[in-house]
This record gives C-alpha cells, structure tokens and sequence, in this order.
C-alpha cells in the first residue's frame, strides 16, 4: 500500500521547519532562473532565500495570478531549458489563452506520487481496478489519476470522457471498482445506470475519485445512491501541477494536502492580507519542489479555510474544506453574493425536480436578476398546473430562505437541461446581451 508514513504523519513543527527549508530553496531558484521572478521579487527586496526567515514572512513575496502566467504564455514562466521539459499540459483556455503546465521527469515523478498518496488515501488499493472518465489530452486530470492510480498497482481503464452505454458496459463486463470523472459526469452516469435496467449486483463500483469541479454533500449524496459507490474529492490546478495537490481521506473529514510538496495559505481576497488561522478567505499555494514551472503564492480563487488539527485517520497535514466556491464563480445579484454551490445545495435531493439546473443571468433597467431553471422527475407533473405551481412555490421559498434573494424560477421537462461531460457550465450570463 503507498502509504508514506514519516511523512504523512509528522510533527507539525518538523513540517513546518521543512517547509521553510524548501521555501527559502525555492525563492532563491525562481530568483536565479525565471526572469519574472527576478524582476517581481527584486521590486519586493527579496533578492535571495536568505530574506525569509520564517513562514510567515512568505507574506511579503508578491502573489502569482493566473494573468501573470498568461502573460509570460507559452514558455515565458520556465526554470529550465526546454529541452529538459517532457510533458505540457494546458488549460482549456476557453476565456483567453490556456494556461500552460510544463513538467521535467522529475515533477512527473512527484506527481505520480502525490496522487498515489491522494488515491491510497482515499482508500484505492492494488486490486482495485479504475475507469478513468476524464478527457484525455490537455487536462491534466486524466493522464495524473492514471499514473498516480497504476504506481499503486491498480488496473486503470484509459476510457476518457463520453460514449456513456460503453462505460457502463466496461462497469459491468470489466468488473470496475473504481470511477474517476467529474462529480457532473458521476451524476449522469448514476442517471443512466438507473435507467438501463440492470440489477445493481451487476456492478462491483464502491469508490469514486471525483474532482475538476466542486461536489456539495447534497450531489455526493445523489451520486452515491445511484452508483452504490463511496464518493471522494481530490483537488488541483494545472498552474500547481495538476491533481494531488489535496485530497480525503476515508473519513472524508477535508482534504488533506500534500504539505510537504505544497505551501497553502489563506488571505483576505480583496487586501491579499495574511487571515488568522481557521479563517475563510482565498486559498494562495506556493510549490515547494516542482521543478519546470513552480510559482510562488499563486491566487487559486477558491475560497475555503484550513484545519491544522491532525486527522482521525492520523495523517498530521493540514486539511482544507471543501472550497465554497471561487472568487470569478461568485455573481452578485442585487448587492447579494450568490455562490451556484449554494443553490445546488438547496436544489439536489427536493422532491419532484432532478439534480440538474441551470442559472441564467439577465440585466433589467440596469439590475441583475436570476432565474433559475430545475428539471422536474417526471413529465407526468406537467398536467397539472396546481402540482406545477405548488412546487415552483417551494423551490422559490427555498431558494429565497438560503441566498435572501428574489429569484424567478422556471420548472423545465425531465432531460432538458445539458449534460456534462467534463466540468458542467451552469451559468448563462446574458448581462450583455440587449435588455428583453
């Protein structure tokens, strides 16, 4: 079992003064060969390691955002010759050019690790045999769950995203134990599982390894009752490495990151001002050993808060909530800040309407306002009115007793609404769009 015990378990001061050890470490390296890193900390009076004498002078190092990278695209944020680079990976790019990832063998030798500890964590094991429901290409979620998973010893089904009959198919014919895929995805597959009618003892799934995107408890819930699987969250950016940089473990009690490999801390996501320990605000990691493409204090957006107690399971790194939501995610309707997690909180697991929704945004007389549309459970409902209305009812009382907000809600036809493949897109924005 891939269970690195000194590590995971040590006393927080040993991590702490390790910590400081590769951090120092790493300002010296980003200083001495990624002229981005030269210029911006120079300008800040951190011209060596040697200026950070303990943890929390990290505050005084510049943050890294993800213009900055997109800035310096493609190569600009390397450490190391191009010729030592043996894989790119990439965001989708889909609001601007893609973020780029770049990694030596040596950070794909320490991701492959992290994620083994993430999966074992979790509770993978070597028999384990996993259907990868990620994209393959780009996206560093798939190829990073696959070497992570086969470094264990698990068998790994390369299935990549889409094609649902034949991964349900795979499920039963292959006898998978595992799912790796998006919580959206999970969500339809469990969907389409249901409907095709086979018994359950058909199916030999008990764990998933979801990420990519968020997972209320209230989803995990929906997924779990019809995969019979046990859920769990990993999380990572393409800017840290990818997945592995945090995950749960079976108590799923927050995910535990990898802090021997990752510096995390949580700021004021308007002042950028350091939060007292237990604190909610903007999660801001540093990577302490990567070696093609580190970045110092770089701003995740995701808003969640630390836990530096160690866990029940008796790993010591500090475990992080599930994030909230993310800074550029959040709308504000109204003067209310709206998270979708929020609403997908109040909407999964009410009678009548599906898990799925979607939130269109639109602007009136110079307002924002919010709809949002819920699929119902069966098109039976749609002949009476009275049923309908009451329903529209509750979900508008509920919605309105979570965020204290006006919404319009519209109730649509089962299977309307897009399903999603890889991480689901429930907002439209129309805001810009001429006033109707």
């Amino acid at each position: 079992m891939f269970f690195q015990k000194d590590i995971e378990t040590m006393k927080r001061e040993d991590l702490e003064a390790l910590q400081l050890k590769k951090l120092r470490k790493m300002v010296d390296y980003c200083y001495n060969n990624i002229p981005f890193y030269h210029e911006r900390l120079g300008a800040a009076g951190i011209t060596s390691g040697d200026k950070i004498k303990t943890l929390s002078d990290i505050q005084y190092i510049p943050v890294t955002t993800k213009d900055d990278i997109r800035d310096n695209y493609p190569f600009g944020m390397l450490a190391v010759p191009m010729k030592k680079i043996v894989r790119i990976h990439a965001s989708s790019g889909t609001t601007g050019k893609p973020t780029v990832g770049c990694y030596t063998k040596a950070d794909l030798e320490l991701w492959s690790d992290i994620v083994a500890r993430v999966a074992v964590a979790a509770g993978a094991r070597e028999d384990d045999i996993f259907q990868i429901a990620f994209g393959y290409g780009l996206f560093t979620g798939a190829l990073g769950l696959h070497y992570g998973l086969e470094k264990i010893g698990c068998t790994v089904i390369p299935a990549s995203t889409g094609n649902t009959v034949k991964q349900m198919m795979m499920f039963r014919d292959f006898g998978v134990t595992g799912l790796v895929a998006t919580p959206s995805y999970a969500l339809y597959l469990g969907e389409c599982v249901r409907d095709a009618g086979y018994p359950m003892d058909a199916y030999k799934l008990r764990l998933g390894l979801f990420g990519s995107e968020g997972c209320t408890p209230e989803m995990r819930e929906q997924i779990e009752k019809t995969l019979h699987l046990k859920a769990t969250d990993n999380y990572g950016l393409t800017e840290l490495t990818g997945p592995g940089v945090s995950g749960e473990c079976e108590l799923r009690c927050g995910l535990h990151f990898a802090e021997d490999h990752f510096l995390p801390e949580i700021v004021d996501k308007d002042t950028l001002e350091p939060l007292p320990a237990g604190s909610t605000g903007e999660l801001v990691v540093t990577t302490l050993d990567r070696e093609g493409m580190p970045v110092l204090r770089y701003r995740t957006k995701d808003i969640t808060r630390l836990n530096y107690e160690p866990c029940a399971c008796g790993r010591t790194h500090v475990r992080m909530e599930k994030p909230m939501g993310r800074t550029d995610d959040m709308l504000i309707i109204k003067g209310v800040n709206v998270f979708p997690s929020q609403i997908e909180s109040a909407l999964v697991g009410m009678e009548g309407i599906g898990p799925h929704y979607q939130l269109v945004v639109r602007r009136k007389n110079f307002m924002d306002n919010l709809e949002v549309k819920v699929e119902l459970v069966s098109a039976d409902m749609l002949e009476s009115y009275g049923i309908l209305e009451g329903l529209r009812r509750d979900v508008h009382d509920k919605l309105k007793s979570v965020l204290g907000l006006e919404t319009k809600v519209t109730l649509v036809e089962p299977k309307s609404l897009e399903r999603f493949q890889g991480k689901a897109k429930r907002v439209l924005d129309l805001r810009n769009q001429p006033e109707q």
